[in-house]
């Protein structure tokens, strides 16, 4: 039976035939270029794979459904295998030892895959992957569960580790989709960059995510899908307008978008006051001197979104363990 991340996709090109395993030597060899294009350059290659690296987010892009383009393992050819990412062949052999694989397993030398890695002590094991975008909105309400859609949409998030952070938290939480859209000053880190990868602990290999629409666009096609939108808020409401809510005190049972902006200057106020709620996180009471000299009026994005996303699974009961609430 064909592994489900091989499964063909339409309109895709079909995968290049794999090649015997021999060591990839020359530093021009076309797949060398494209591991190094997807993991130092943090860019998609031709044929729109991203790099993976280190056995953990190999492992998750093998379980995903993603489409799997290449492995490739570092190999000491005067060394033990022990001391190369060869040695991780065993972890991923339910993955790899299969006839019917439609991907080449490669090797490189161990300098060579230093040489294309993103991290400062690479493990040797690295994937190019095809990420599970979304093309549409509908594409992301369409992937959900049972439940109602719980929507993560990141507007001009810059740093790539809050990116991936925010993922993976909306995954442990029970989204069901994510979107990246620029807020008009900044836009978002992509989500498939390494470092975003990484901080995602290979989230965002599973949850669908459309990159790139227009907001206005995006929150207009929200808007007509019945989608109900929730604006992480951190700044002072004026006299005219409605007050923002505590997390606890709005219903997340609804499919909800839940808007996070930009980690210094939050969302744009213009978006805030379009959305139709406003939520709030409360502070701990009192004034110590830490917070007085740090200001800490607000939270950072990531952790502001770990907080609603909390109480969006909880109140659709989601979470799961002996301490969870009812």
């Amino acid at each position: 039976m064909t592994p489900p991340n091989q499964a063909a996709r339409p309109g895709r090109s079909p995968q290049r035939a794999p090649e015997t395993p021999s060591v990839l030597t020359g530093r021009d060899n076309r797949w060398l270029k494209d591991f190094r294009m997807a993991l130092r350059g943090g860019l998609p290659t031709e044929s729109g794979s991203v790099g993976v690296e280190g056995v953990r987010l190999v492992e998750e892009a093998l379980r995903s459904t993603c489409r799997i383009e290449a492995v490739l393992f570092s190999q000491r050819l005067s060394l033990p295998v022990s001391q190369s990412g060869e040695r991780h062949h065993t972890r991923l052999a339910p993955f790899l030892d299969r006839a019917e694989l439609g991907f080449p397993v490669l090797r490189t030398t161990d300098r060579l895959f230093e040489g294309l890695a993103d991290t400062e002590h690479p493990q040797g094991v690295a994937a190019l992957v095809e990420p599970r975008t979304a093309a549409s909105l509908d594409d992301l309400l369409s992937a959900g569960t049972k439940n109602a859609a719980l929507l993560v949409i990141l507007v001009g998030v810059q740093d790539p580790g809050n990116v991936g952070t925010i993922l993976r938290t909306a995954a442990a939480f029970g989204a069901t989709g994510a979107a990246t859209c620029a807020s008009g000053q900044s836009g978002t880190a992509s989500p498939f960059s390494p470092k975003a990868l990484r901080a995602s602990a290979g989230a965002a290999l599973h949850l669908p995510i459309l990159a790139g629409m227009s907001l206005a666009i995006l929150l207009m096609q929200l808007k007509l899908a019945g989608v109900h939108t929730f604006a992480s808020s951190t700044r002072d409401i004026s006299a005219d307008e409605s007050p923002a809510l505590h997390p606890w005190q709005v219903d997340w049972r609804e499919p909800v978008a839940l808007l996070i902006g930009n980690e210094g200057a939050g969302l744009p106020e213009e978006l805030e006051r379009s959305a139709e709620v406003r939520v709030r996180i409360p502070m701990a009471s009192g004034v110590d001197r830490f917070a007085v000299t740090h200001k800490v009026d607000s939270l950072n994005a990531a952790a502001a979104a770990a907080v609603l996303l909390y109480e969006a699974a909880r109140q659709r009961k989601l979470l799961t363990g002996s301490g969870a609430s009812p």
